[in-house]
């Protein structure tokens, strides 16, 4: 079997995905209270509202603390000059190469919380697929983006 790729993602992904997942979980949280008040005013059974909010409570502690970090852990990237290769995955690690030849187009991107620690993330199109490597330093992400752009024109020129 091939080695993990070499390069990482930049360490504030695990602060932006954190972000991420609370602003998301605060709307879980706001639905379930929502949901327990209903269940106070029209006397359902207060079990269900109490197994929302364990539930969502769990949920808050995996997705906001736990799961971003294990995402940073699993995330490798590498560029060759023939292909990019890409492991992510949490529970199910997946690797994948992407042929420089079949790359349509690179852009990177980047939204408020991203650019908020400097980070942005490069999307990679082919024909059939797109494939993201997430919350790198804003220049290294350009480097990125054009050394990959780069590689593709020269391979497409070689056909």
């Amino acid at each position: 079997m091939r080695q993990p790729p070499k390069n990482t993602i930049a360490e504030d992904a695990v602060k932006a995905w954190k972000i991420s997942e609370a602003i998301f979980m605060g709307i879980i949280w706001l639905i379930v209270i929502a949901g327990f008040i209903i269940s106070l005013l029209l006397d359902f059974s207060l079990w269900y509202a109490g197994a929302a909010i364990i539930i969502c409570g769990i949920s808050t502690y995996l997705f906001v603390f736990m799961v971003p970090k294990i995402r940073f852990r699993r995330w490798r990237y590498e560029v060759f000059d023939q292909e990019i290769y890409i492991q992510h995955g949490i529970f199910i690690v997946s690797r994948t190469l992407v042929p420089m030849i079949r790359v349509q187009h690179v852009d990177t991107k980047q939204g408020p919380i991203l650019k908020k620690f400097q980070l942005a993330s490069v999307t990679i199109s082919t024909a059939a697929t797109t494939h993201e490597v997430p919350a790198l330093y804003e220049e290294d992400a350009s480097q990125l983006r054009d050394k990959i752009s780069a590689l593709a024109r020269v391979d497409e020129e070689d056909v």
